[in-house]
């Protein structure tokens, strides 16, 4: 495969992005990678290879990047559970990359694949992982015609009380929409899920919902002590799935 670290340019700045897709057969179908709290590490990298090795050119942007490049963050990962101080600096950095700033990044990330030769251009691909489930559904409903299947684990801040919560935009998303969840989840309650069930299944049109028995917040990532393998791979079927019919299969 071809890796390569480039930078996305917005109206705030440069997105250090990691960028992988197969070395013969192009143009691939596209995909971005929404990342998760902890932010860019090895082993989002290793799911973004993991992603190319399937026929796809995966982006992973550090949507971080208004506080700091890669390798800088304001905390340690690995310290967060010891150290409250890194946890609050995790949270912090989390809450301040608000949804609506995603949006605007994601406007120049859908630029850079429109003008990448490497790519098909007949809509894209989009996964978010925990405080990115926001995200990938407010880009899927302002960039409807260009996103074309979205997939959220065990994602936050989608359905909320305030007036800008993501799920009041459902009705716009014309994407395979998946969102997955964690049958324990401390960021996310049973009532909250029976919402966002009921809510997307009258307000999308191509919208499937799963709860993951037996798995806690986190699941899939291969590092995470809430790790579950079974689930991890389930997880992948999904993405298999998802994207071979609503990305190659155009």
């Amino acid at each position: 495969m071809i890796e390569n670290f480039i930078n996305i340019k917005t109206r705030d700045g440069l997105i250090d992005t990691f960028e992988v897709k197969p070395d013969e057969g192009g143009p691939f179908p596209a995909i971005i990678i929404y990342m998760d709290a902890p932010a860019i590490r090895e082993e989002l990298r290793d799911m973004a290879r993991r992603l190319a090795s399937m026929g796809y050119c995966v982006l992973l942007p550090n949507l971080f990047y208004r506080v700091v490049k890669e390798g800088s963050y304001p905390f340690t990962f690995a310290k967060i559970r010891e150290d409250k101080s890194h946890f609050s600096a995790m949270i912090k950095t989390m809450d301040d990359t608000t949804n609506e700033l995603v949006v605007s990044d994601t406007k120049y990330i859908l630029d850079f694949l429109d003008n990448n030769q490497n790519v098909k251009h007949n809509g894209y691909g989009a996964i978010g992982y925990c405080m990115s489930g926001q995200y990938i559904v407010s880009i899927s409903a302002t960039y409807a015609k260009k996103i074309v299947a979205a997939a959220s684990f065990y994602g936050v801040k989608i359905l909320t009380d305030k007036e800008n919560s993501p799920h009041l935009h459902a009705n716009k998303i014309e994407a395979d929409l998946y969102l997955a969840f964690a049958e324990k989840d401390t960021w996310i309650n049973e009532e909250a899920l029976k919402n966002i069930q009921e809510y997307f299944d009258n307000n999308t049109q191509n919208f499937r919902m799963e709860v993951y028995e037996g798995t806690e917040h986190g699941f899939a990532f291969p590092d995470r002590h809430t790790y579950n393998k079974n689930a991890a791979e389930k997880h992948w079927s999904r993405i298999h799935n998802l994207f071979q019919k609503s990305l190659k299969n155009k």
